[in-house]
């Protein structure tokens, strides 16, 4: 049994070091969402608090009983972290067993964000994308480029990244990283320019109370996929209106919070329904689709039981 004196802490070098693959990811998060569909885990709404100075406090709390664990993810993003030398979002996940409550294990919070995100996109790639995508565009270049970049290149046949970001250093480092993946790179001047020739688009922009929408879906080719993943605060949320198809990550937490992500009319479902086959995909090849999420409880939960029963 796990006491106090022994919970294990997980840091980003040694969950890094775990050789967790893009599938054995997207394998944790559909089962885990055939879990809450059968009624063997839950999740709860995230609870977000957000002081006047521009920082975004969050906290996600999911729970299965196969295998009987529950995490619990909280987080600071902090936009004058660089500031003092730290990244924006610093966070912990925390472990206890469902049943009885006892501590299990801690995990940074970091790593566990960049990685479960991508692995939400990629399940949704998984039946929304086109499987001959190619080219792959990213709007902000940041440590959600960079997950999204290899976990896309793990599914797809990908041969060319396009970039548009703000901060010169993280572009250099995501050219970097497609290098290393054998892929050519773009960087492009305007977001129209990086999203039009695109196949999938990753939209990352970090998160600001003021922001001013910049990108429009209209932009996105006939057959591409767009993965947002920053509550689609860059994009004119009027033009979702000309996608085929958008699936959220989980309705009622949705339902449960007060400001929306897009109208939702335009929602087909959420990432439950996709997996378990309530709504297809895709239709046709030329039809545009996205998925637009906060971050589902369940994919970081499911990420979190990988990381930890492989650390054993």
């Amino acid at each position: 049994m796990v006491t106090k004196q022994t919970i294990p802490f997980l840091s980003n070098e040694q969950l890094s070091n775990l050789g967790i693959s893009t599938k054995e990811v997207i394998n944790a998060i559909e089962t885990l969402l055939s879990n809450l569909e059968n009624g063997t885990a839950w999740s709860a709404p995230k609870a977000v608090m957000l002081p006047e100075d521009g920082r975004y406090m969050m906290a996600a709390l999911a729970a299965t009983d196969n295998p009987p664990l529950l995490a619990v993810k909280t987080l600071v993003l902090n936009p004058r972290n660089p500031e003092r030398g730290l990244p924006q979002i610093n966070g912990l996940v925390t472990m206890l067993d469902s049943i009885s409550g006892l501590p299990v294990a801690i995990l940074d919070g970091n790593w566990i964000t960049a990685v479960r995100t991508a692995g939400l996109s990629a399940t949704a790639a998984k039946y929304m994308a086109r499987k001959d995508s190619s080219v792959i565009a990213f709007i902000g270049c940041g440590v959600q480029a960079k997950s999204h970049l290899h976990a896309f290149s793990d599914l797809f046949p990908l041969k060319e990244i396009r970039l548009l970001g703000r901060g010169q250093a993280n572009i250099e480092r995501l050219c970097e990283e497609a290098t290393k993946l054998s892929l050519s790179s773009v960087v492009c001047s305007s977001a129209q320019d990086a999203i039009m020739t695109a196949d999938i688009v990753v939209s990352s922009v970090t998160y600001s109370t003021n922001f001013v929408p910049f990108l429009d879906a209209a932009w996105l080719k006939k057959g591409a996929f767009a993965a947002i993943t920053d509550l689609a605060a860059p994009w004119k949320k009027d033009s979702f209106a000309v996608l085929d198809q958008i699936i959220i990550d989980d309705l009622k937490q949705e339902a449960a919070l007060p400001n929306k992500l897009l109208s939702p009319e335009f929602v087909t479902g959420d990432l439950s329904g996709l997996v378990m086959g309530k709504f297809v995909g895709r239709s046709q090849d030329s039809d545009r689709n996205a998925f637009i999420f906060r971050g589902h409880a369940m994919g970081d939960l499911a990420l979190s039981i990988l990381a930890y029963q492989r650390s054993l």
